[in-house]
């Protein structure tokens, strides 16, 4: 079988194919290509051929590369346009965004515990705005835990999201650093880890139940 290999590959390489074109129609790889053609010259008609080909390859990418970059001008434009279009959020708006976020990523099974998880920092952001602003959550009340993967800095990630939530670190539970077994080949998506906002207070879940209920019966 590698002697057929070996004479298929001085043949295509006889006919004037380059290294990389032999390893891919073969399935060898680049090294056993490059030896076992390395005696077989090529005229200059074939390098010619061969260096134009590269060239052309070149010129393709460029225009690919141009291509793309057209195409994100274009998408930035869309976005730019859209992101002009918002108003500063006034309260009415914010209790509408906070409850849809909350009955989309908040906790519903604990009575007594309004519970709101994310890794996105801009969703702890408005959630936290939403608890303050709307909710008058007084800033004592306020508990955070931090679910990360224990290669990561967790001291660091703290830092972080004690920050972006403006709660001090002494409102945090003691972070929680286990690697889960079904992502432990995966990459870190999230290099600061998941955080949850826990507020214990019964009347507010079940205020936020009822807003979210009066909200779907009322399209």
């Amino acid at each position: 079988m590698k002697k057929e290999l070996q004479n298929e590959a001085r043949k295509l390489r006889s006919a004037g194919f380059s290294i990389g074109e032999i390893r891919q129609k073969l399935n060898i790889s680049k090294s056993s290509a490059s030896v076992w053609v390395r005696n077989i010259k090529l005229n200059k008609k074939q390098l010619k051929k061969l260096s134009d080909r590269g060239k052309d390859k070149i010129v393709i990418e460029q225009r690919r590369a141009t291509r793309l970059d057209r195409e994100n001008i274009k998408r930035q434009v869309i976005i730019d346009q859209a992101k002009s279009e918002v108003e500063k959020i006034n309260d009415r708006e914010l209790w509408l965004i906070g409850v849809m976020l909350y009955w989309a990523e908040g906790g519903k099974t604990q009575r007594s515990l309004v519970r709101f998880a994310n890794g996105d920092p801009e969703m702890i952001k408005i959630i936290m705005e939403f608890l303050r602003r709307i909710c008058k959550v007084p800033e004592n009340k306020f508990r955070c835990y931090l679910h990360i993967h224990p290669h990561l800095d967790y001291i660091k990630a703290e830092k972080y999201w004690s920050k972006i939530t403006r709660v001090n670190l002494k409102q945090f539970f003691k972070t929680y650093r286990k690697m889960n077994i079904s992502s432990k080949n995966k990459k870190d998506n999230l290099p600061m880890g998941t955080l949850d906002v826990y507020v214990c207070d019964t009347e507010l879940f079940l205020k936020i139940k009822g807003w979210s209920q009066g909200i779907f019966s009322s399209y």
